[in-house]
């Protein structure tokens, strides 16, 4: 009995060809939903309008509570907006020009003769 007696000898099945009969889905990115779902948020916050949101959401509280909760409301607004402008791509272009300008107080200074 050699080694090669247990060996399967059927050819290979690769997701999406024609003649294995798998079909690969197609996914969307995790970014993509997730800037998807973002986009979705700041919809439903742009209806709201600042009235209907107290009248929903007055249960006893003070003023300044309701202040409060409007500002918080404003600076997640924001934050949604400003996570959903940028693309991956221009997240890591903008980190690699930042990382251009670094002064490089990492590389060993050059003393001495030579």
């Amino acid at each position: 009995m050699s080694d090669y007696d247990l060996t399967i000898r059927s050819s290979l099945k690769l997701k999406g060809s024609s003649t294995g009969g798998i079909k690969k889905k197609s996914k969307k990115k995790k970014k993509e939903r997730e800037r998807e779902r973002m986009a979705e948020a700041l919809k439903q916050a742009s209806i709201d309008s600042g009235e209907t949101y107290q009248q929903e959401h007055d249960d006893g509280k003070t003023p300044a509570e309701r202040r409060f909760e409007e500002v918080q409301r404003k600076r997640e607004e924001e934050r949604i907006k400003k996570a959903a402008a940028k693309s991956h791509k221009e997240k890591v272009a903008e980190f690699n020009e930042y990382l251009g300008n670094l002064s490089e107080h990492y590389d060993i200074p050059k003393v001495g003769p030579g």
